[in-house]
């Protein structure tokens, strides 16, 4: 058996690779920014030929700086941004647009239309989403209806969808020449077109977007021994690989993080906030604004669910600090910015800057700045800036008690965030739990790896995988009972200033 296993993390920013050894230590990375494509106002795009060009590249960087070939990886995984939408043209290789980014809000009319008459509320029972403009369907949806041909094209069978990992599925394992169509339930299951309880497509929910069956990819177990076909040899590895694991981000971070256990939850600090809280082979519906979602189906055994909040804008929102205020230098400045404020003066920041997902749902809500005076200055939005990321949690936070009545002893934390320790000293302090940071803190791409070396037995089971999770950090909380409650009043309030600025309807 090889000595390694290699992770493609394909997301909303970057694309990286990483290698593993069997102790789930990393041996090498290379990492790739791709182009933000911001239109108009709400639109996000990315050029899904970009991507599978940085794909290549890390890969062969990573691979060159360890001196590794093809034969020393025993696998290869795969965890991607979802719900990003890629339609593209099985015959030339070619997409017929823009990938079409989970941020967008361009869809917010066909989302809302869904709610009107009813349909909502079957997306909700059988997919376990809420209509939004967050999810796959309606992407697709626009895409036939607002790009030449590719109707036609779909229904003659050449048009056909997939989130990143299919995209790049696809490629690795041939494009036009053979490349496998195919996807797993974590991925599927945030398209608004699978029934959560078959995991498969489902009929009825195809037909309220209009989308032809035939241009959806197969949905496959997320782990599973070369179920996802080989690389071919004049890709990027330059040799034969098994491509045996998919996960979705914020599932292959849950992978990563070893949450396997009924109740234990993690927060993943990236372009957004995903905390998820595994709920076991049970589907739990949320009463509270939460997402009902595939967490992983390994090999044959049963599919494991959890519960999901999903927030929107918290990394995302530093990175705003930076390229479009321009009030730091780099994400690493905001802490230090952030650190000559004794607090908030006051100030909140809600970066609804594409609506308010979990757990309000909100397409019309805009991104605000409040409670301002002549006395704040930028150490004072830097630091509203990293208390938007904890507040945002701690509101996922409050619905996932109240859906499972789990109350969190420790929250495990992962993501570039981490880095930043003001921002989780501030989250500790607004949930009043510890947070807790694992020694490998990148754990996405970890549990892309982790999938596909269960997959073909370079990892034996899943209690092999806890022994290899081991803490970095641990922040306490500080603040009083006074303080935390204060303070997330002010949050609360700050919230409803940004409610009904855009009219959906």
């Amino acid at each position: 058996m090889p000595d390694f296993v290699g992770a493609v993390d394909q997301g909303t920013t970057s694309t990286r690779f990483m290698i593993f050894d069997h102790g789930g230590n990393e041996i090498a990375r290379h990492q790739l920014e791709h182009e933000q494509i911001l239109p108009q106002p709400g639109w996000v795009e990315h050029n899904p030929t970009e991507i599978w060009e940085r794909t290549r590249a890390v890969i062969e960087t990573t691979m060159t700086r360890a001196g590794l070939v093809a034969a020393d990886l025993a696998a290869l995984g795969i965890t991607n941004q979802r719900e990003t939408t890629v339609v593209w043209n099985r015959v030339t290789g070619r997409p017929y647009f823009n990938a079409i980014v989970w941020q967008d809000t361009r869809t917010d009319r066909i989302a809302s239309a869904l709610d009107r008459d009813g349909r909502g509320d079957i997306i909700r029972r059988r997919a376990g989403l809420p209509p939004a403009t967050y999810f796959s369907g309606g992407k697709i949806q626009w895409i036939l209806e607002n790009v030449d041909g590719v109707r036609q094209a779909a229904e003659a069978g050449e048009a056909v969808f997939g989130n990143t990992d299919s995209w790049l599925l696809w490629n690795l394992t041939g494009g036009i020449d053979g490349g496998v169509h195919v996807t797993d339930p974590t991925n599927a299951s945030r398209t608004m077109l699978m029934d959560l309880e078959t995991l498969d497509w489902d009929d009825e929910l195809l037909s309220f977007f209009g989308v032809p069956r035939q241009m959806l990819p197969a949905i496959k177990p997320s782990s599973h021994p070369g179920l996802y076909g080989l690389t071919r040899a004049n890709g990027p590895l330059h040799g034969e690989v098994a491509l045996s694991g998919d996960l979705g981000d914020q599932q292959a971070a849950t992978v990563g993080q070893v949450c396997f256990e009924v109740g234990e939850a993690k927060n993943t600090y990236g372009t957004g906030n995903f905390l998820l809280l595994n709920t076991g082979t049970e589907l739990v519906h949320s009463q509270n604004g939460l997402l009902t979602t595939v967490c992983y189906r390994f090999g044959e055994e049963a599919p494991v669910y959890a519960l999901e909040g999903s927030i929107a804008v918290t990394g995302s929102a530093v990175q705003w600090l930076r390229d479009q205020l321009g009030i730091i230098a780099g994400a690493a400045q905001s802490e230090a910015l952030a650190r000559q404020a004794a607090d908030n003066g006051g100030v909140y920041f809600v970066p609804a800057f594409s609506g308010l997902f979990a757990p309000y749902w909100r397409s019309d809500a805009r991104g605000a700045i409040v409670g301002l005076s002549r006395f704040n200055d930028n150490t004072h939005i830097a630091r509203a800036t990293l208390e938007a990321i904890c507040y945002q949690s701690r509101d996922v936070v409050e619905a996932m008690r109240q859906d499972s009545g789990v109350t969190l002893d420790v929250l495990r934390v992962d993501g570039g965030v981490t880095a930043n320790d003001l921002c989780m000293q501030i989250q500790a302090d607004v949930l009043g739990v510890p947070v807790s940071k694992p020694v490998v803190a990148e754990t996405t791409a970890l549990g892309a790896a982790y999938a596909a070396g269960l997959a073909v037995g370079f990892w034996k089971s899943t209690e092999e995988l806890k022994q290899n999770w081991n803490e970095a950090t641990r922040w306490q909380p500080q603040w009083s009972e006074d303080q935390r409650e204060h303070g997330y009043a002010g949050w609360k309030k700050a919230v409803e200033r940004t409610l009904n600025w855009v009219d959906v309807s």
